[in-house]
């Protein structure tokens, strides 16, 4: 009689079962999506919601004080965000499937202290993201453009509502960025900036190799377990944002929308830089550095720099 297997091995797949789960998987989801918009556009066939959605359009009129597009600094605050973004979760990632770190860090004096090399990486460009968005949020208020996602009107519920649907149906709203964003967008980019930030700064913090483990005063206000689980909740919220954040960016005027993101070009004519590709390529360009950062981002590249910090060891 054949031994019969226990953890981890006995639940790996097989490539044709990997297979199946993702054939099915996609079947599920595109269903799931076809089902969605024939609901959503039946919706939008009945009077009453299309009153609503006439009342309610997706947007609502912005203070009078509120700026109109979209400044050089923030530009370069959305390619900066999303470059430490994207190594962030990468070196996360790392940081939960590190068995065996290759080299070590530990600060200057304190040799015994010891954290992976992944580890100090992940905790410094956290440290990076923490700053640039301290920046973005004090440079938000000065200049008057968190009117621009800070909701300032209880009409942001039923136009996000408005917009979601529309969105749904694939009769997605036309609204200018340059201008306003749509009630929905609104909502998303508060969340993202004043809800999922500071939980992923706190929960990161409790954390990281800076926390004082021998408080237990503080240490009962926030368990390292929950602190991981929310962190860890966090990491999908800002993937599953980013992947629809790029997607509907791509897909309701590639052109126009980049070039607000990243090259701050824009008009109240929507129609006025369709076609310019600037910043299309800054965008290209913003991946390119991104895509190299992260291949350089080995041990090799990274003990050097760490040593200015600290001691490096290696195993």
């Amino acid at each position: 009689m054949a031994e019969r297997r226990h953890g981890p091995a006995a639940a790996r797949f097989t490539v044709r079962q990997w297979v199946g789960v993702i054939a099915v998987g996609a079947i599920v989801l595109v269903v799931g999506a076809a089902t969605a918009v024939i609901a959503a556009r039946w919706m939008l066939s009945v009077e009453a919601v299309r009153d609503f959605v006439t009342r309610y359009p997706g947007v609502y009129e912005l203070p009078a004080s509120a700026p109109v597009g979209v400044p050089a600094w923030l530009a370069w605050q959305h390619f900066f965000n999303a470059f430490l973004m994207v190594l962030i979760v990468r070196t996360g990632l790392q940081v939960r499937r590190e068995k065996r770190p290759s080299a070590f860090w530990s600060p200057r004096g304190a040799r015994k202290r010891k954290t992976s090399l992944t580890i100090w990486f992940h905790q410094a460009l956290d440290v990076l993201w923490v700053v640039n968005g301290l920046v973005f949020v004090i440079l938000l208020f000065a200049t008057g453009q968190w009117t621009r996602i800070v909701p300032t009107s209880a009409e942001v519920l039923p136009n996000a509502a408005s917009a979601a649907l529309q969105y749904v149906s694939l009769d997605w709203p036309t609204e200018n960025g340059w201008v306003a964003y749509n009630s929905l967008q609104q909502l998303a980019y508060f969340s993202v900036v004043f809800v999922a930030s500071p939980l992923a700064v706190l929960s990161g913090a409790r954390l990281s190799t800076a926390w004082p483990r021998g408080e237990r005063r503080i240490n009962r206000l926030i368990s390292i377990d929950v602190a991981r689980r929310i962190h860890v909740r966090v990491m999908v919220f800002f993937v599953a944002f980013i992947t629809a954040h790029v997607t509907l960016v791509l897909a309701t005027g590639a052109l126009r929308n980049l070039n607000h993101m990243f090259a701050a070009r824009g008009s109240v004519d929507p129609g006025a830089y369709a076609d310019d590709p600037t910043g299309f390529w800054l965008f290209v360009a913003s991946i390119t550095v991104t895509a190299v950062a992260v291949f350089a981002a080995r041990p090799a590249v990274l003990a050097p720099i760490a040593r200015l910090f600290g001691t490096v060891t290696v195993r």
